[in-house]
């Protein structure tokens, strides 16, 4: 990376930071920005659903290019392969935002399941479900930064839906999201804690409010823009400590944002549950991961969320196991 690089991808977050935003989905959110980047013509925008640049046309074009730019790809990759192309083609450099969750498909969010764990296991990889249009702008931001000024390795992965959520973030909520995940209330005692991620996290959120409405049980809410970045920090700071028995233990953002709460953790997902499951190994409470699959074929929808919630406080002894029962017999688990 040289210092024209790292220059252009600066003005690019100065043209982005001077912008305007409004409260909107990812995927217009992205959108909006990759209009900005354009038209500061300091990086490459490339649109891979447009006829012009199709994954087949683009790189012999863009390889002639010696002086490296800021890559935003917009794209709508279903597959590990297709993404594996579209990575090797990019030299495994940039910001792929995916869209393929807002297409039709039999397919939970339109990813066949060998695509999030490509994403998981792939070293150079760093992947993102965000939420919010706030979320995506802030990992949009910090991978310019982190790949083209400060010039790290890799490339950042975007999934994006059309969701529209309006969720502010603070300055430290925004450095919580990019190590991947932050709380959305203030922290109050809670019987059980609930994660989500993307889409599903608005489904977390109705969840919350059918256990105070319904059962009298206070959950606490967090929004997890990536298990994967949670789960490898928190493998790293294990094997730090494993080889180094005698020196001061290293923590990690996942242990460090549930630490002194015995409340179990429900974690969920719109992709596979080994997504979350990841994140088991680390998590010192009684720990229950839900993705596409779990329950259902898709990813669980608001009322599983509480019936694993309330199974989860049964098996801990703090409420009546009958009380389980009643809740499958009362919502539509479908």
């Amino acid at each position: 990376m040289s210092a024209t690089t790292a220059h252009a991808a600066q003005l690019c977050i100065d043209a982005l930071n001077t912008t305007a935003t409004v409260d909107s989905s990812p995927l217009y959110t992205v959108m909006s920005m990759a209009n900005t980047l354009e038209f500061s013509r300091q990086a490459w925008v490339i649109r891979g659903q447009t006829h012009s640049r199709r994954v087949g046309n683009w790189p012999s074009w863009f390889a002639r290019n010696t002086a490296e730019k800021p890559l935003l790809y917009l794209h709508s990759a279903h597959s590990s392969a297709q993404l594996s192309a579209l990575s090797d083609a990019t030299q495994q450099r940039g910001i792929l935002c995916n869209d393929i969750e807002n297409q039709p498909s039999r397919w939970p969010k339109g990813a066949q399941p060998s695509l999030p764990l490509w994403l998981a296991t792939h070293p150079r990889c760093t992947p993102y479900d965000p939420a919010s249009g706030e979320e995506a702008r802030a990992i949009v931001l910090a991978a310019l930064r982190g790949l083209y000024v400060d010039g790290k390795p890799g490339f950042y992965y975007l999934a994006l839906h059309d969701h529209e959520s309006a969720a502010p973030l603070s300055e430290q909520d925004r450095e919580a999201a990019l190590k991947g995940m932050y709380r959305l209330q203030p922290d109050t005692p809670a019987d059980v804690r609930l994660l989500g991620a993307g889409r599903a996290l608005e489904e977390v959120l109705q969840a919350k409010q059918l256990l105070e409405q319904d059962w009298d049980i206070t959950a606490q809410l967090w929004s997890c823009p990536s298990y994967t970045r949670l789960a490898r920090e928190a493998a790293v700071a294990e094997r730090w400590n494993r080889l180094h028995p005698g020196g001061p233990k290293r923590s990690c953002h996942l242990r460090d944002c549930l630490a002194g709460n015995a409340a179990p953790v429900i974690a969920v997902t719109g992709y596979p549950q080994a997504i979350v499951d990841q994140l088991a190994a680390h998590v010192d409470a009684r720990f229950v991961a839900l993705g596409a699959g779990s329950v259902q074929a898709a990813a669980p929808n608001r009322y599983w969320i509480v019936v694993m919630a309330l199974r989860a406080l049964a098996d801990e002894g703090r409420i009546d196991p009958q009380q389980v029962q009643i809740a499958m017999n009362r919502y539509p688990l479908i």
